[in-house]
Order: structure tokens, then C-alpha cells, then sequence
């Protein structure tokens, strides 16, 4: 197997609240599964899927909302790769290459962690540094550089 196959496609977002650009406060969720684990909200592309039809799902999946307007996209995609007791559950893939979006939720959107196959067991919306010193250590890396580049463009 090549080594681009052993990362599996992923979609990633960063979620701003409603209150964006006044208030740039960054949604975070923890999983239920790795309690220690505070993340975007992000998934696999299913085979044929568009990215942004992957982007949508996963939204609509985890958050109960695909309510958003999507304000950029990160220009390229990025990888990582999963720790050791992660890796174990997601063979054959020893990481995820991601693209990442930066979306602002619309003002009829209500978020809904309950959805038919929860993912995460809380959330809240924090600032930046929050949610990057709230991150799983081995996604920082990745969350650094795309949150830097948001930045760097104005948007965050």
C-alpha cells in the first residue's frame, strides 16, 4: 500500500458562533470515547463524495446542524498521524489527511451534540488559545498551523 493510502481523506471545521466577526469564538467539542480528547468537528469522505458534501454531512452528523456559511478554506490539504491506541482502531490508516474550512454558524442554527450516533459528550465555544490549549496533542501541530493561517488572512 502506498503511504497516500495509508492516510484516510478527512473534512475538518472550524466552527465560529453565530456572533462572528464581533465575537470570534471557536466551537470545541469533547469525544465520548478518548475523554481527554476536545476537537473541531470533522469525518471521513465517503468514496465519490464531494468535499464539500463530506463537509456538510459530517456537520449535520456530529453537531446536529449543517446550518453554515462556509468564510474560507484552508488552501491545502494537511496530515497527521494518529497515536498508537487510535491507530489501532482505525487500521489500515496510520493518520488522516485533512482539508480544513472555517464556517460561521446561521443564526437558525441549533446545535445538537444528541444526534443518532453522538460523537461528543460536551462542547463549548471558546477564543483561539482556548481551543488550541484544549486540543488533542497530537492534532495541535495541524490546529497551529491552519488557525495561523486564518489569522494571517484576517479571518480569525
Amino acid at each position: 500500500m502506498s503511504k497516500k493510502k495509508l492516510y484516510r481523506p478527512n473534512v475538518a471545521m472550524i466552527v465560529v458562533s453565530n456572533n462572528y466577526p464581533q465575537k470570534k469564538e471557536i466551537f470545541i467539542a469533547q469525544r465520548n470515547d478518548f475523554d481527554e480528547i476536545w476537537q473541531f468537528p470533522q469525518g471521513g469522505i465517503d468514496a465519490g463524495e464531494e468535499v464539500k458534501e463530506a463537509m456538510f454531512r459530517e456537520l449535520e452528523e456530529e453537531i446536529g446542524t449543517k446550518k453554515v456559511k462556509i468564510i474560507a478554506e484552508y488552501p491545502e490539504w494537511i496530515s497527521y498521524d494518529f497515536p498508537l491506541k487510535i491507530a489501532k482502531k482505525m487500521k489500515p490508516y496510520k493518520g488522516q489527511t485533512q482539508k480544513y474550512f472555517l464556517v460561521k454558524l446561521k443564526k437558525s442554527a441549533k446545535i445538537d451534540i444528541n444526534t443518532s450516533h453522538p460523537e461528543f459528550s460536551d462542547f463549548k465555544f471558546v477564543s483561539v488559545d482556548e481551543a488550541l490549549g484544549m486540543s488533542a496533542s497530537f492534532k495541535q501541530e495541524v490546529y497551529k498551523i491552519v488557525i495561523k493561517h486564518f489569522k494571517k488572512e484576517g479571518y480569525l
